[in-house]
């Protein structure tokens, strides 16, 4: 396993991250510390976890695997979160963590679930930022760091005020022209960079044949060509695989294993200007379409469409209900077909159509 230093904190963490978010059985605590341990056996140390994963019960699951690591077998360093806005609410969730976690200090805490720059506002009013600062001065935090699903130009924004010494976003071989600014302001800030969602959500490994073109060598694996994607960037720091059992951490050990940059060296910037040009018509997920004045999460019937794009009508049904909890479309009766969305939209996509097909499709 590769490390690499995190930022200016001086701390090397493995490239190859723990997303404790896709335990198989959450409430089986001692199977599923299993998969964290076996995790940290074959050379991972970062492990990445939140208050409510896995039905609330991802922190006492790496908690207790904490336990049973021995000193002297390796770096562990605990990543956990935080989305209150208000300081009482950061105090209670650190407390609430430490306790689970077992341990006096965390290594890296985030300001969590930023979402737009006004509730990033509501962080400092509410004196949210202001409780982890002072969390980090009585040494229970070790460093501050946030996530965000904010586009890139917005994420460079929250670096800029030099705050925090670590961010976390989703970047992958589908949304990175969404992110890139970030990526780049994140490298110019010094900071450490550590991305989610690696998979796409599912999309990039559920359809081998249109993404094959990020392989490194022909027939590579798409998870291991999806995160040599992801390695080859110099400027991320890990890369969150969510683990739910033994065989996913050997899985992406062995795609780690096999990363050889000199034997299979991505070009970047060839496959980028592919992905631009083939994939246009995708959303990239950047929730510019958000303020919908119906209150339409217009975003989540975008994500599902990339998959009717990809894969026909089959399964759509499936991906809203299953992936963003829509069960029928009566939101989508709401729609007064203003345009809101489709003048917000970076791409300019045909959203309104997409949503008379996707009613045409729903249920087939």
């Amino acid at each position: 396993m590769e490390y690499r230093q995190y930022g200016q904190t001086g701390k090397n963490i493995s490239r190859l991250g723990f997303g404790g978010m896709r335990f198989a059985r959450p409430r089986d605590v001692s199977a599923m510390a299993e998969v964290v341990l076996a995790a940290h056996q074959a050379g991972i140390s970062y492990f990445d976890t939140a208050p409510g994963y896995c039905s609330d019960m991802s922190e006492k699951i790496i908690g207790y695997a904490l336990r049973q690591v021995n000193p002297g077998d390796g770096d562990f360093y605990l990543s956990t979160k935080t989305s209150k806005p208000d300081a009482e609410g950061v105090r209670a969730d650190l407390q609430r963590s430490l306790e689970r976690l077992g341990v006096d200090c965390i290594d890296f805490y985030h300001c969590w679930y930023i979402l737009t720059l006004d509730a990033w506002e509501r962080r400092k009013t509410g004196r949210a930022v202001d409780a982890l600062l002072r969390a980090r001065e009585d040494g229970l935090v070790r460093h501050l760091a946030f996530t965000t699903h904010l586009p890139g130009d917005e994420v460079e924004k929250i670096i800029g005020e030099n705050i925090f010494e670590g961010v976390i976003f989703g970047y992958n071989a589908i949304n990175f022209p969404y992110r890139q600014q970030a990526l780049k302001a994140a490298a110019r800030a010094g900071i450490g960079l550590v991305v989610m969602n690696p998979l796409g959500g599912g999309t990039i490994t559920e359809n081998p044949d249109t993404f094959s073109f990020i392989r490194a060598y022909p027939g590579q694996p798409m998870v291991e060509a999806a995160l040599n994607f992801l390695w080859s960037h110099s400027e991320i720091t890990s890369a969150l695989v969510g683990f739910s059992s033994v065989e996913d951490v050997k899985g992406a050990v062995a795609a780690w294993k096999s990363y050889d940059p000199t034997k299979h060296r991505l070009d970047l910037d060839k496959v980028k200007a592919r992905i631009e040009e083939s994939f246009d018509s995708l959303c990239t997920g950047c929730r510019y379409c958000r303020d919908c004045p119906e209150g339409i999460e217009v975003y989540k019937y975008l994500e599902a469409y990339n998959h009717v794009i990809l894969k026909g009508g089959e399964g759509l049904g499936d991906r809203l209900r299953w992936h963003h909890g829509i069960e029928n479309l009566d939101d989508l009766e709401r729609c007064t077909g203003c345009g809101a969305c489709e003048e917000a939209c970076t791409q300019h996509l045909p959203i309104l159509e997409r949503f008379d097909r996707i009613r045409e499709l729903y249920g087939k």
